[in-house]
């Protein structure tokens, strides 16, 4: 073969590497390990576009480089298979989700195999499959066989608790639980009946059923995660959303808490995700107060980090799904409240916490009393104080809190400032480490100072207790879908009772449709016959997406095994994710429940590692690039670019794959779509030239490329190069498909070095040049640096820099070309593995090993000096750094190219600046 053809070499490696297993990850090794991850895709219908395999090639080119440098890789793939996208096909078409899923995933791994990736698909899993959702059911039965014990920091069996309970109540159990859980003894729990036992020990599971406020959709039929609502509708369909008790399948991720936010310290991750998750955590340290309903027995409780500014409380505010709300409202007040909540529960939770410039809320007719001061402050309701953080309540200080002050001047409610320094005009904090006025027991004392004595007067009272809260609340776990795991539960009398471990997987039943029964109940509830031992219910919700997605980087280590999860001994071996690559957009979902999900597993001693992803890169978007057409409004004319102004023009979008170097194919374009056939246009010079902008790749902006069309037209490895030299991997980026010519002629450059003019493969055994050494070896170390610090843009540049060089020294020795293929392997693999076998090798390059640069061929032994005749640069002339002055003079004189612009005169002198210029003076 002397032409560089990509289609017909990319297709021949392909198959080896299939048929010879060349990736696949042994069990154990003695070598090193290295397990390199993908975020979990989830299988779209639409396929991959250019974007999608960015992250991709990234991790390919570590874990390529990392066999070569003697690791025995983990680089595995598979998909998140469950979804809700699936299911609304279903809906829409009849069809089972289980056949879409199967579609997609089919024209995914064929396009992931035609870029080439060394996956080792032996190892292949996918959270639909039966033989690994029983694992996921599996997990859910410790979580609900466990509580967490906080004087041991860890999960723990409930049955430890249950015993305690039968020998001395829970007085002094300190165990994650729900807020209500009442105090009880060892006899209480005796005389508790089977189901009020039961209950009692849901208030500790670490997965329970509780009556939970969540987003419902109505449309759908399901509740939605908070990351699947936008502006107050579903992400998916853009359906109303709204607010609504329900009772749910929770994860006790609160338990874990502390141990979420301490491990931060220990991975490294990009600094923003971390961020997000400690907001999200959100721990504060502070008090929590009870403050009595003037007329009623009712307290509300309430969570603040500054006590210190008590005596500023000018009225109460509880959220709108508060329990509290119905009964202490005062008639006069109960319609305008209850249309109030209307409104309210339509707002996602999101939207409620970042709209800081909305104020709205409405009077209870209720009044509490401040337990520190006396005094009476009425009570108003507003969707700014969220039910599930804190007590869903709070104590408004309006004259040291931005969104009370701006609720406060709305409502023409009263403003108190108590601590010195406040600036209400800017709505900031006021106290800093400022002194406290006007605050009774309080006075001149500094703010920390301040806080302790007022909770230790809260505690003195009996009205209040120093506490640590977290923003965080437990995830619903519970789906009102049919495409998930179903939940290994059955229900007597009641009581959810799990499965017995030997009847896993609970499989998907059968039904009719998708969607809910006319009863409102989930899809599920359409099954004929589908009962526990044919008479007890079985749970009709389904696990949400992240239920697969928490665990699944342990099932790649050992995805056959039908006795556990994963065999600790592989386990042991691969420990954890050394590189974890994927979307920022997963950081308080995904990224948070694998990290709890992990811990708890540590906790029962299955795994080794409290973390699951040692190092998290995310990688940037890459944009696509839009071409628009103009239309002269009110005709089927197009204008070209440069001629729009002269035009009332509409500016429309068209596909981009017929548009090249921004010139429309006129012929394609009226073929496109139909009302285009009889399209006239104004053209520039004969061409119509297009607009551009760079957005968001999608189908909507007809900017999204295929990368089978890539690979088609100018080769995988191509691609590959050209994804990583497009700039460093975690920015923004635009495509643009003119630009990969650059990169497949350097491909082809690289070919020829091999190559004599006639296409005859000739590599000799001749020994290198110091300079062909030089460029070599720093080649060699400035990829291999570029690797270890994930800087792949750089390299691609190092290696087109290289080759040029050797192009220039018509280098075609094996002691150079063969190190440079090496190294090149990781991002060319194909290109790379085909020179490999030319060269002479049995076994693929992925066996090789990663070359070593040697300092010795870096060092400068010579300089080029450029040299000027009388201060105009004429030549270079190149001289070893210890050359004698005379000599270099001497070679001065008697270089022809010098000479020529003496025009006959002698010189006059000569200056040599050393390893800088030498100038002639004539």
């Amino acid at each position: 073969m002397s032409e560089y053809n990509f289609s017909q070499i990319e297709k021949k490696w392909q198959r080896y590497w299939e048929e010879n297993q060349t990736f696949k990850a042994s069990a154990t090794s003695d070598k090193p390990k290295y397990y390199a991850l993908d975020m979990f895709p989830y299988p779209s219908g639409a396929g991959l576009h250019v974007g999608h395999p960015l992250g991709y090639i990234a991790s390919d080119i570590v874990s390529r480089y990392k066999r070569l440098k003697g690791f025995n890789v983990l680089h595995p793939m598979g998909f998140d298979s469950f979804g809700l996208p699936a299911e609304q096909y279903a809906i829409q078409t009849g069809q089972h989700p289980a056949i879409t899923t199967e579609q997609n995933i089919a024209r995914y791994v064929e396009q992931l195999k035609n870029i080439g990736f060394s996956f080792d698909w032996e190892r292949e899993v996918r959270t639909s499959d039966p033989g690994y959702y029983k694992w996921t059911q599996w997990i859910f039965m410790q979580l609900f066989n466990s509580y967490y014990n906080y004087n041991d920091h860890k999960a723990a069996p409930i049955q430890e608790l249950i015993e305690v309970f039968e020998q001395v109540g829970n007085a002094n159990v300190n165990a994650a639980c729900d807020e209500d859980t009442p105090v009880f003894t060892a006899n209480d729990w005796k005389s508790m009946s089977e189901q009020q036992q039961a209950e009692m020990l849901l208030k500790y599971r670490l997965t329970y059923v509780a009556e939970a406020v969540v987003n419902w959709c109505p449309a759908l039929g399901t509740v939605l995660a908070n990351d699947e609502v936008v502006g107050g509708v579903s992400e998916r369909g853009g359906h109303p959303v709204e607010r609504k008790k329900m009772r749910q399948w929770m994860m006790r991720i609160t338990a874990y808490a502390e141990r979420l936010l301490q491990g931060l310290e220990e991975i490294d991750w990009p600094e923003p995700i971390k961020e997000m998750q400690r907001n999200w955590i959100g721990k504060s340290v502070g008090a929590e107060l009870a403050f009595d309903v003037e007329g009623t027995s009712d307290r509300i409780k309430v969570f603040t980090t500054r006590i210190d500014t008590i005596f500023g409380a000018t009225f109460l505010v509880l959220a709108p799904e508060h329990e509290l709300v119905a009964q202490l409202t005062t008639p006069e007040q109960r319609a305008e409240v209850e249309a109030y909540i209307t409104v309210a529960k339509n707002r996602s939770e999101r939207e409620r916490m970042t709209d800081v410039k909305t104020v709205s809320g409405v009077f209870t007719g209720a009044y509490a009393i401040n337990p520190l001061s006396n005094e009476r402050v009425p009570i108003w309701i507003a969707d700014y104080v969220l039910a599930g953080y804190g007590t869903g309540a709070v104590m408004a200080v309006p004259g040291h809190d931005a969104r009370d002050y701006a609720f406060a001047r709305h409502f023409n409610l009263p403003i108190r400032q108590v601590v010195e320094g406040g600036n209400l005009e800017e709505e900031a904090y006021a106290a800093k480490e400022g002194k406290i006025i006007n605050s009774g027991f309080l006075n001149d004392l500094d703010v920390q100072e301040a806080i302790k004595a007022g909770i230790a007067r809260a505690e003195e009272l009996g009205v209040g207790k120093g506490k640590v809260n977290y923003r965080m609340r437990d995830a619903v776990f519970s789906r009102q879908r049919y495409w998930g795991e179903p939940v290994p539960v059955y229900f007597k009398e009641g009581i959810p009772h799990l499965l017995p471990e030997r009847t896993l997987p609970l499989e998907l039943p059968k039904i009719d449709a998708y969607l809910p029964t006319e009863t409102g109940e989930p899809p599920l509830g359409r099954a004929v016959d589908w009962k526990y031992e044919d008479q007890y219910a079985y749970e009709l919700s389904t696990m949400p997406g992240w239920a697969g997605s928490s665990w699944y980087w342990y099932r790649y280590m050992d995805p056959k095994n039908e006795q556990a999860f994963a065999d600790k001994e592989a386990v042991d071996y691969w420990r954890a994710v050394d590189l974890y690559i994927g979307g920022s957009e997963h950081a308080t979902g995904h990224l948070l429940y694998s990290r709890f999900w992990n811990k708890f597993i540590y906790d029962l001693g299955l795994v080794v590692e409290q973390e699951p992803f040692k190092k998290l890169i995310n990688q940037g978007m890459i944009q696509g690039r839009s071409n628009f057409v103009y239309r002269i409004k009110e005709t089927n004319t197009y204008v070209s670019y440069g001629l729009k102004d002269e035009y009332e023009t509409t500016p429309l979008h068209v596909d981009v794959n017929i548009v090249e170097n921004d010139v429309l194919d006129l012929e394609a374009f009226k073929k496109w779509r139909p009302e285009n056939a009889n399209a006239e246009f104004v053209l520039e010079e004969g061409k119509y030239i297009c607009g551009v902008e760079i957005e968001k790749m999608s189908k909507s902006k007809y900017n999204v490329v295929n990368p089978d069309d890539i690979v088609e037209r100018q080769g995988a490895d191509t691609l590959r190069m050209y994804e990583m030299f497009l700039g460093p991997l975690e920015q923004l980026k635009p495509w643009n498909t003119n630009g990969m010519d650059g990169v497949h002629k350097f491909l082809k450059r690289f070919w020829k070095l091999f190559h004599d003019q006639q296409g005859n493969f000739v590599v000799t055994d001749e020994a290198p040049t110091a300079e062909e050494l030089k460029s070599l070896h720093k080649t060699i170390k400035k990829v291999e640096e570029d690797i270890e610090r994930f800087s792949f843009n750089t390299s691609v540049s190092t290696f087109m820099i290289c080759v040029n060089e050797l192009t220039q020294l018509k280098t075609n020795k094996r002691a150079i070309l063969e190190p440079l293929t090496v190294i090149l392997s990781p991002y060319a693999p194909h290109i790379a593995e085909e020179l490999w076998e030319k060269l002479g090798h049995k076994e693929s390059i992925s066996y090789a090993a990663f070359p070593e640069w040697k300092e010795a061929y870096l060092v400068e032994n010579t300089f080029d000096y450029p040299v000027s005749v009388n201060g105009k640069m004429r030549a270079k002339l190149t001289f070893a750094l210890d050359t004698p002055r005379e000599e270099m003079e001497k070679a001065v004189l008697g270089d022809e190219q010098v000479n020529k612009f003496f025009d006959g005169r002698a010189p006059k002198k000569i200056i040599i600046v050393p390893n800088k210029i030498i100038n002639v003076v004539v």
